[in-house]
């Protein structure tokens, strides 16, 4: 049973043991509050018999009755706040395991996952799918599964009293539940043209938050909200569709439900009339028929998130199934050389990005990647740091295969700097700690200066204590790409990439950072990508990337003598100088 519910609704093992005890519990309730219901019958039974039976006595005086009804109620509220701690504190505890299960799947997918799905979808599944799944579980599972169960028992019950009325109470339970079930697949493949209509209203207006200004720019307000209200009417057409079968369906199985009453009240006359049962009996299917139902009606106003339940459960599966990075957390390395060996590797099939790429970045070297745009230079030095893994051949570092190192352990080992920087909504001297989290404000400070930060943030209301905004919505993007730089130089790490790391920058700003790098590279395993033939003055080794395949491979001496793409980047730029 914990396996399949594991399995069936995405749960841990806790989750799945919780569920069974939030089942048994308000199973336990719903039962319980059929006490006042009993209450209600013993008494009847007690005072109307002088009335029914003229001579009998009644047993019991009010006293008896209230102290059972103190009884009854003691035990109720015991059982309620079971209930509560085994449905709704469990559930909040699973959905809280649930949503940091997530981000270690997360944090351990390749960034191909990332670059394939939305980010406006995978804010939902962790967002919102996460609360919803936290609401059905407290809200309407254990509820449902103990509403069945515990009818079924009442029923079972009452069978040993009369089964002809036990009958009638009970037959529009399977009735109303067959109307749901005939009306669940439509409502399902509604509740999936609502959400992709949800999300495609949020994709646009992220889309437009994110591209402001290419919008104004381009005088495109108009037809970026003309869109916008055409994805918002096509939402809000099939929010009103759903709505509109979702309240039939739940008015509907309801209107059933209610039909038990007028079952028994009719059956039970006809049977009193003709002698097959006596009023005490007849009187307690009618209270009975009253509460019995009480339950699934609470279950059927959730029904909508109960419906949807699939949906949800699906999408966080997917999620679940993805493909991880593994590896070991512990390896020897003999050195920091980095050596791509007949690498392959494209981000969607049929379009290859690396054809069978070869060389050797060494440590106590700097290795140049550069080529035209397209060529594979970025590609090839995320694949170094394993953002992804190469479909063929292998790269290792110091001689270990990479795919057998755990990723965040590798990536101890480098210091990355792309031209894309991204920061925090934090200080500008929290932004540079990252780079490594235990160093002195000293140590940042001096980072700083190496990158030419200080020049920048002298100039900033509170100098290093200054928030910068959204990833630095404050700052320039040389003063960005500078911080950038300085978390590099601040982890000091063995192996340094660094893609476009200055392309940002002026040539004056350039020429000091270049001297604040060549500290940070001494004795260390550089991959540098630029197209400014200046940045890779000093380098070692120039690897030159077209269309997915080495083309060049020259050392410091070699590249004198080159008549291929470097010759020409370098005649060209040394032309557009003069």
């Amino acid at each position: 049973m914990i396996k399949m519910l594991m399995a069936r609704l995405a749960l841990s093992e806790q989750g799945a043991r919780d569920l069974l005890k939030g089942v048994w519990w308000t199973t336990l309730l719903d039962i319980a509050l059929m006490l006042p219901v009993v209450l209600t019958f013993l008494f009847l039974d007690d005072w109307l018999g002088p009335v029914l039976a003229p001579g009998s006595d009644t047993a019991h005086g009010l006293a008896y009755y209230s102290a059972m009804g103190l009884a009854f109620m003691a035990v109720m509220y015991a059982i309620a706040v079971k209930q509560y701690r085994s449905t709704y504190t469990s559930v909040y505890g699973e959905s809280a395991n649930r949503r940091i299960a997530l981000a270690e799947k997360l944090r351990k997918l390749p960034l191909a996952f990332f670059g394939e799905k939305n980010l406006s979808d995978l804010t939902a599944t962790i967002m919102d799918d996460c609360t919803d799944l936290e609401h059905t579980f407290s809200h309407s599972v254990p509820q449902l599964m103990a509403s069945l169960i515990s009818i079924a028992l009442i029923t079972a019950g009452l069978m040993a009293y009369d089964w002809r009325l036990a009958l009638s109470l009970a037959w529009v339970v399977p009735v109303a539940f067959g109307v749901l079930a005939v009306a669940k697949g439509q409502m399902k493949r509604s509740n999936q043209t609502n959400y992709a209509n949800k999300r495609k209203v949020s994709e646009h207006i992220q889309e437009g938050l994110d591209l402001m200004q290419e919008i104004k720019a381009y005088s495109m307000e108009k037809a970026y909200t003309d869109e916008l209200d055409r994805k918002a009417d096509a939402y809000e057409k099939a929010m009103t569709r759903g709505e509109l079968l979702l309240g039939m369906t739940v008015n509907g199985a309801q209107s059933l439900l209610k039909l038990g009453l007028p079952s028994v009240i009719s059956a039970g006359a006809w049977m009193l009339a003709t002698g097959r049962t006596d009023v005490m009996t007849y009187l307690m299917f009618l209270v009975i028929g009253s509460r019995i139902y009480a339950p699934l009606n609470e279950v059927l106003n959730n029904l909508a998130v109960l419906v949807f339940l699939d949906v949800r459960i699906d999408r966080m599966k997917e999620m679940e199934s993805m493909p991880a990075l593994q590896g070991s957390s512990t390896f020897k390395l003999a050195n920091f050389d980095i050596c791509f060996d007949n690498v392959t590797f494209a981000y969607e099939e049929g379009k290859q990005v690396l054809r069978g790429v070869s060389f050797t970045a060494r440590q106590g070297e700097t290795t140049a990647l550069i080529g035209p745009s397209g060529g594979g230079k970025t590609t090839a030095a995320k694949l170094a740091a394993r953002f992804w893994d190469p479909q063929g051949g292998r790269i290792t570092l110091g001689g270990t295969d990479i795919k057998t190192v755990e990723p965040e352990t590798l990536l101890k080992h480098f210091a990355v700097v792309f031209q894309d920087v991204v920061l925090f909504n934090a200080t500008v001297m929290e932004n540079i700690r990252i780079g490594r989290r235990n160093a002195t404000d000293a140590e940042v400070v001096r980072a700083a200066r190496l990158a030419r930060c200080d020049e920048f943030v002298s100039r900033l209301p509170d100098g290093y204590a200054t928030v910068i905004g959204e990833n630095g919505e404050t700052l320039s993007g040389g003063e960005r790409q500078r911080i950038s730089i300085a978390r590099a130089m601040l982890k000091d790490a063995p192996i340094i990439l660094l893609d476009e790391a200055t392309a940002s920058l002026d040539v004056e700003n350039e020429t000091m950072i270049q001297a604040g790098l060549s500290e940070l590279v001494k004795d260390k395993t550089v991959i540098i990508i630029a197209h400014r033939m200046r940045t890779i003055a000093e380098a070692d080794r120039i690897v030159t990337l077209e269309n997915g395949t080495i083309t060049e491979n020259l050392t410091a001496v070699e590249r004198g003598k080159s008549n291929g793409y470097f010759a020409r980047m370098l005649k060209q730029q040394v032309t557009d100088a003069v």
